[in-house]
């Protein structure tokens, strides 16, 4: 009966031995895993910073080309960086404006009365808008938005010089725009945000 005890003390100190190593072995592996996984999930992290950057860095689009103004409230820099000096505050969304320069996330951008400077990419949005003709600003003129893509159609709006609107499509010579919600078809050439003879 003794030499049974011992031999079941035996085996149980044995299976107890065993089951540490097993412990121990998995706690290793799961150290090991923790630390090499970390790194590569921080790296796979980086990466993805690094590609919206990028995209947003180099647009591929051509330039000179017209946008507008998303936000509010945007700033116009010197430079393209926080640091610049603010030159001006554009405080009317859907502003069109003309982008002549990127620079990673600034685009470098002219108004309609020649001034320029550079905004953070995210304040401009790729929606079309016009301004009906600025350089007539201050005159006694207006400028027709009629029913249909021909001078013969009927006036549905007259507009002062300088008034913003939205810019559907354009033919090359007229513009269909939305003006509070009126639309119509202004000639082209009478815009300031589009093109002489761009299509879109």
């Amino acid at each position: 009966m003794y030499q049974t005890s011992r031999s079941h003390q035996t085996r149980n100190e044995e299976r107890a031995a065993v089951g540490r190593q097993f412990i121990n072995r998995s706690i290793a592996v799961l150290a090991a895993f923790i630390l090499y996984a970390a790194p590569i999930s921080v790296a796979q992290s980086q990466d993805a910073t690094a590609n919206d950057t990028a995209a947003a860095s180099s647009s591929r689009l051509p330039l000179p080309r017209f946008v507008s103004l998303k936000a509010e409230r945007a700033n116009l820099r010197v430079g393209p960086g926080r640091d610049f000096p603010i030159s001006w505050l554009f405080t009317k969304r859907g502003l069109p404006m003309e982008i002549i320069q990127e620079f990673e996330q600034w685009r470098r951008v002219r108004d309609s009365e020649g001034s320029e400077g550079w905004i953070y990419y995210s304040l401009l949005s790729g929606e079309r808008s016009a301004i009906a003709a600025p350089w007539l600003s201050g005159q006694d003129v207006h400028i027709d938005v009629r029913r249909n893509n021909v001078e013969e159609a009927a006036v549905v709006a007259r507009l002062e010089p300088g008034v913003v609107m939205k810019v559907e499509n354009c033919t090359g010579t007229w513009c269909r725009v939305d003006v509070a919600d009126r639309k119509g078809f202004v000639a082209q050439n009478q815009l300031w945000g589009v093109y002489p003879d761009e299509v879109f």
